[in-house]
């Protein structure tokens, strides 16, 4: 997810639409702060390990891990070790983000420890548990008018989001319903048009291009670009899980929700 954060989010550059080259981003965070971005747990994009172990983790493993590289970190470059840190994510590093900012504070009050001078976190649409996701994104949806009210209602009225609940068949249907909706709408932003692999992208009301995802996945498969990072050759996704809505794809979704 760092190529997105850095390359689609946040980051200084974006990639154009030839998969090549790069252009500022006016908005980018570093215009007021430096930014570290880190990609954890390991293993995720262009991280890698010796031992196959280090793929075997949790949460609480890789809070250590991304405490570890912090503090390695400031080792080496120590005219950072006064200023203000803040840990930022989005997604599951609802997650991430407290567990890690916790081990700092619990660290910070070790004698001879290197001090994270933490001021605060922020986490943006943070999956917390299954159960609020599930019903967040539904209600989403139903005040955002895609679905009606009588899906939603039988959403809520039939579905248990519970962790590990079983799933009705009205709860499935009406589901169902809700993707079918869903099929030619971008779920992660409802406002942006679809990126279409005929024609040029047009880009949405905040001039966000629908296609950027697909511009960052050539542009990190490049060998040129893999070798100038000092990368070993992979290939880079941006998530190896994707959820998708084509109608297609509905039913197989509905059985791993």
């Amino acid at each position: 997810m760092e190529g997105w954060a850095a390359m689609m989010e946040l980051g200084l550059f974006r990639v154009n639409a030839d998969n090549t080259t790069l252009s500022h981003d006016k908005y980018a965070w570093n215009n007021i702060a430096n930014v570290l971005f880190l990609e954890s747990p390991a293993g995720v994009g262009f991280s890698y390990s010796n031992k196959s172990t280090d793929y075997t983790t949790d949460d609480v493993q890789a809070a250590k891990d991304s405490y570890t590289f912090l503090i390695n970190w400031l080792e080496r470059f120590p005219e950072y070790k006064t200023r203000d840190f803040y840990i930022t994510g989005e997604s599951y590093a609802g997650h991430y983000v407290p567990q890690l900012a916790q081990l700092v504070l619990q660290n910070n009050k070790i004698t001879n420890q290197t001090v994270i001078n933490l001021e605060g976190i922020a986490i943006g649409n943070p999956y917390v548990d299954y159960e609020a996701e599930k019903t967040g994104m539904f209600d989403y949806f139903w005040t955002h008018a895609i679905i009606s009210d009588q899906n939603h209602e039988g959403i809520i009225s039939n579905c248990n989001f519970t962790e590990g609940a079983p799933k009705t068949d009205a709860c499935k249907d009406y589901q169902y319903q809700a993707y079918t909706a869903l099929s030619n709408i971008f779920p992660y932003d409802i406002y942006t048009p679809l990126c279409s692999p005929f024609s040029n992208s047009t880009p949405s009301i905040s001039g966000f291009d629908p296609c950027t995802d697909s511009y960052i996945q050539g542009y990190l498969n490049s060998p040129v670009v893999q070798q100038s990072l000092h990368a070993k050759p992979v290939q880079w996704t941006s998530c190896k899980y994707t959820l998708t809505f084509n109608l297609k794809d509905v039913q197989y979704h509905l059985q791993h929700l």
